[in-house]
């Protein structure tokens, strides 16, 4: 059965029919046919990543993205380490909640949601308390589609000798990111997200040598990313505890997928030509952008409420669920907004017809008018 709408979000995404028909066997966690795809995967991960296997590994977790960055905010930091947390977005702050919740000595900078994170304050705040040892940041703030500056911030917090830890959930798979040659120590992303696959595990690519230090660091049993590690290592792809075979077989399939349609790269491109019609064709329509266009990431798009017709998210929501397509409220507290994601099994066909529908929307909202 076809899908009665795709998913225009920040995710899960809309996934092709062959990765949904991966799921369609069962397969024993124990069987060495699997452990060799966990493998395989993990092998591919460091690829996309550009990060070599003598300097990087790949590890995976149970659980959303959100498990991946708890994993690996528990496990990193010691007891006598403290984190800066660097905001401009709803996940960046969850990262803070987390290191609350942990008793995980941090600071935080906080930027405006329409701000990207600043690398010279960065690096001010890393000048002026030495005791910070880790920072981390989300790369693609999907808040708003903020893309935050990875280069510079990375090029700050190496300079002034701290490690990094990268929330790339968003961007990861869908834009090129050099982890080796930025030097990112970890680099958090999950399974349905932009390498198009589905909702059941995150993964994490580590610097080994940094991993290593990891040993009893962790402050949970389940989200122990040095111990996830050291039994996939000594036994050839094997999970702690039961892992999700399902999505793992899907995962599998859309890293396929990924290399058919020409990798990382050519991936970037048809989603940055799906967010140009999108905006495009939002503007024509009387919709404004809440971001100019130079701090906005390819992935996701928000929008202002329109003034120029009467309108709530609620109605243009179910006017667009039933022309096909499901897009997502805003995540701002002090603005009205909505956004609408490109990422996913979604072509410039598709964004063509969205924006057809909205029109529409907007002639029918002005005859009611």
């Amino acid at each position: 059965m076809s899908n009665p709408y795709l998913l225009l979000t920040p995710g899960p995404l809309s996934t092709t029919p062959t990765v949904k028909e991966a799921m369609q066997k069962d397969w024993c966690t124990w069987d060495q046919e699997y452990k060799a795809i966990v493998e395989q995967i993990r092998q591919q991960l460091l690829e996309v990543g550009c990060a070599s296997k003598d300097h990087y590994t790949a590890v995976f977790m149970q659980g959303s993205g959100t498990f991946g960055v708890e994993a690996t905010l528990g496990s990193v930091i010691p007891s006598d380490g403290k984190l800066l947390v660097l905001i401009n977005g709803a996940y960046g702050k969850r990262m803070e909640d987390i290191a609350r919740v942990l008793c995980i000595p941090h600071l935080s900078l906080e930027f405006k949601p329409n701000e990207p994170v600043d690398p010279l304050v960065v690096e001010r705040k890393l000048i002026e308390e030495p005791s910070i040892t880790h920072v981390a940041m989300v790369h693609c703030e999907t808040t708003t589609g903020i893309l935050n500056p990875l280069e510079a911030v990375m090029d700050a917090i190496k300079r002034n000798r701290r490690l990094a830890i990268i929330d790339a959930m968003s961007s990861f798979g869908g834009i090129p990111i050099a982890v080796e040659e930025l030097q990112i120590d970890f680099v958090i992303s999950s399974a349905n997200k932009c390498i198009q696959g589905v909702p059941g595990f995150s993964f994490i690519l580590c610097k080994r040598d940094e991993l290593m230090k990891c040993k009893g660091r962790a402050r949970s049993l389940s989200l122990d990313l040095y111990d996830q590690w050291e039994t996939m290592e000594k036994d050839s792809g094997k999970w702690r505890f039961t892992s999700p075979t399902h999505v793992v077989h899907a995962f599998k399939q859309a890293l396929k997928e990924l290399a058919e349609e020409g990798g990382v790269e050519a991936r970037h491109e048809r989603y940055r030509t799906n967010q140009q019609i999108v905006v495009d064709g939002m503007t024509q329509a009387g919709f404004e952008a809440y971001l100019p266009k130079e701090l906005q990431s390819p992935l996701i798009t928000t929008f202002l409420y329109p003034t120029h017709i009467p309108f709530t998210f609620e109605h243009f929501y179910n006017f667009l669920k039933l022309a096909g397509y499901v897009i997502y409220p805003g995540k701002l507290t002090d603005i009205n907004v909505f956004r609408i994601g490109n990422m996913g099994d979604v072509h410039a066909e598709d964004m063509e017809r969205l924006i057809e529908h909205t029109l529409r929307f907007v002639g029918e909202s002005n005859d009611e008018n």
